[in-house]
C-alpha cells in the first residue's frame, strides 16, 4: 500500500533537464507527489515516514526503455530459443523483476518476450500478484523468414522463443493485430538480420511489409519499434511509420534526414556493445569482437549526436537479460556512455531515462519527472549524480527506491536461483580435444 513519506534536505533532480535544486523536500502521499519545496508548507501527518536526504540526490526512478525481462541472462541464441519453456520463464521472471526494481528501475519497456508472456507478466505486476517495476511490453518480435540475429536457428514459419515469423504482408497485418489483441503495448519489428557469409546485418523486411505493420498497429492505437542495425533499415523504418528505432547502428545522412523529418525517437542501446568491448575478455567473449563493437559505438554515436542536436528524443535502454547485461547491474550504464561518447551533460543524460522514458511507457502525463500530482516513483542516491553519473550504477549508493508511493525493501541477500534442469546449454568440453592439446 502507498505510504506517506517526507524526504527532506535533498538535492532534487526533477528529470525535466533543469538544473538541480539543493536542500529541497519532497512529499509523497497516496502514491503521488503531493508537494515539492519547503516542508513547512506541507500538511504532513505525524505518522509520515521522514527520510533525511542530506548530501544525497533525489530524482525520478529510472526507466529502462529496452529490457528483456523473460530471458534470464542467456549466454547464447541456442539457449534462448531452445532452453526456455513458458512456465519456468514466467516463474524466473518474477525473481528477475525484483533485481530490476532493487537497482532503481521503477519502469521499463520489454519489446519482445519468451513465448509471448509479456502481457501476463505486466498484468500480474499491476494486480499486485508479483512485485516489479511498472512494465510496458510487446508480445513477440515479428521476424521475416530471413530471420534476425540468430541465423538458421530461426524457423521458416511459426514461432520460436521471442520470435513470430511472418511471411507476407497479410501475415504481417494478421500478427500485428493478434499481438495487440493479446495485450501488446508496442509492436516490435526485427528489421535487420544476419545471413551466413554476409558481414553485418541486412535489411530483411520490404518497405511494404514495414508499412503494413505500422498502419495496422496505429489503426489500433499502438506504436511500433524496430531493431535497425544498418543504414537502409533506419531510413525505411523512419519513413514508413516506426515511432522508436532501437540501435540505429551506422545511420547515414539519409537515415538521419528521415528520422528528423518524421520525429522518430532513438534508443541506441550501446550498453551491450560497450560491455562486450570493455569487459568481454573477462567473461570469455569471442576474441576480436571488442574492436568491432567499439568501432560500431564510435561510428553510430556521431550520427546520434546530430539527431539529438536536431531535437530527436533520445531514450536509454540497457538490453538487460543477456549474460553481458545481467539484470540489476547495468541499467544506468547507458547514461555513462551518453556522457562519455555523445557528450551529454549528466542532467541531459538523466532525462533520457526519466522524462523521455515516460514517453516509451506512454505515461508522459503521469510519470518520469518529479512534479506535484505525478506518480511517486523516486530514488535516492548517496552523492551528487550530476557531477558523477557512474553513481547511478553503484547499488551501494542507492539508499531508497520508492515505487508506486511505497518504499522498496533493499535489505537482504541479492535474489539468485540455482541450476534449473534443461535451462542452460551443456557442453561436453570448453575446448576441442585435439591430439596436440592432450599431449602439449
Amino acid at each position: 500500500m502507498p505510504e506517506e513519506i517526507l524526504i527532506t534536505n535533498g538535492m532534487l533532480v526533477d528529470g525535466n533537464g533543469t538544473a538541480p535544486v539543493s536542500e529541497t523536500s519532497l512529499w509523497v502521499r497516496d502514491g503521488e507527489i503531493a508537494g515539492i519545496g519547503n516542508k513547512d508548507n506541507f500538511k504532513v501527518s505525524p505518522d509520515a515516514v521522514v527520510i533525511d536526504a542530506t548530501g544525497k540526490t533525489v530524482m525520478p526512478g529510472l526507466i529502462d526503455s529496452h529490457l528483456h525481462s523473460t530471458f534470464d541472462d542467456v549466454q547464447s541464441n541456442d539457449e534462448l530459443f531452445f532452453h526456455r519453456d513458458s512456465v519456468m520463464s514466467a516463474l524466473v521472471t518474477t525473481q528477475n523483476l525484483v533485481k530490476i526494481l532493487r537497482s532503481g528501475v521503477t519502469g521499463f519497456v520489454d519489446p519482445d518476450t519468451a513465448h509471448g508472456i509479456g502481457p501476463a507478466i505486466r498484468n500480474a505486476i499491476e494486480a499486485g500478484v508479483i512485485q516489479g517495476p511498472r512494465m510496458k511490453t510487446g508480445v513477440q518480435a515479428l521476424l521475416t523468414a530471413v530471420g534476425g540475429t540468430a541465423g538458421h536457428l530461426i524457423p521458416d514459419k511459426g514461432t520460436v522463443g521471442y520470435a513470430q515469423i511472418v511471411n507476407s504482408v497479410d501475415e504481417v497485418i494478421m500478427w500485428t493485430r493478434r499481438h495487440i489483441k493479446y495485450g501488446a503495448d508496442w509492436i516490435k519489428l526485427h528489421a535487420t538480420g544476419s545471413l551466413s557469409g554476409r558481414p553485418g546485418e541486412l535489411m530483411v523486411w520490404s518497405r511494404e511489409e514495414v508499412r503494413a505493420a505500422c498502419n495496422a498497429a496505429k489503426d489500433l492505437g499502438v506504436p511500433v519499434m524496430a531493431h535497425c542495425r544498418n543504414p537502409e533499415s533506419v531510413k525505411i523504418c523512419a519513413e514508413e511509420g516506426v515511432s522508436l528505432i532501437l540501435h540505429a547502428s551506422f545511420m547515414d545522412d539519409e537515415g538521419l534526414e528521415a528520422v528528423v523529418e518524421n520525429d522518430v525517437a532513438i534508443c541506441p542501446t550501446f550498453t551491450f556493445l560497450a560491455n562486450l568491448a570493455d569487459f568481454g575478455s573477462k567473461v570469455g567473449a569471442s576474441p576480436g569482437m571488442e574492436d568491432i563493437f567499439r568501432g560500431e559505438i564510435e561510428q553510430t554515436a556521431k550520427m546520434i549526436r546530430k539527431a539529438y542536436d536536431a531535437g530527436i528524443r533520445l531514450v536509454s535502454g540497457s538490453e538487460s537479460g543477456f549474460a553481458l547485461t545481467p539484470y540489476g547491474h547495468w541499467h544506468a550504464r547507458e547514461l555513462e556512455i551518453f556522457v562519455e561518447v555523445l557528450g551529454l551533460s549528466e542532467v541531459e543524460a538523466i532525462t533520457t531515462a526519466t522524462k523521455n522514458g515516460a514517453w516509451t511507457m506512454r505515461m508522459e502525463d503521469h510519470l518520469g519527472t518529479l512534479e506535484e500530482g505525478k506518480l511517486a516513483d523516486v530514488i535516492i542516491i548517496d552523492g551528487d549524480v550530476t557531477s558523477d553519473i557512474t553513481m547511478l550504477n553503484d547499488k551501494s549508493r542507492l539508499t531508497e527506491v520508492i515505487s508506486r508511493g511505497s518504499r522498496v525493501d533493499l535489505s537482504g541477500p541479492w535474489p539468485e536461483h540455482g541450476s534449473i534442469p534443461g535451462w542452460k546449454v551443456g557442453n561436453w568440453a570448453a575446448e576441442i580435444l585435439t591430439w596436440g592439446k592432450a599431449y602439449e
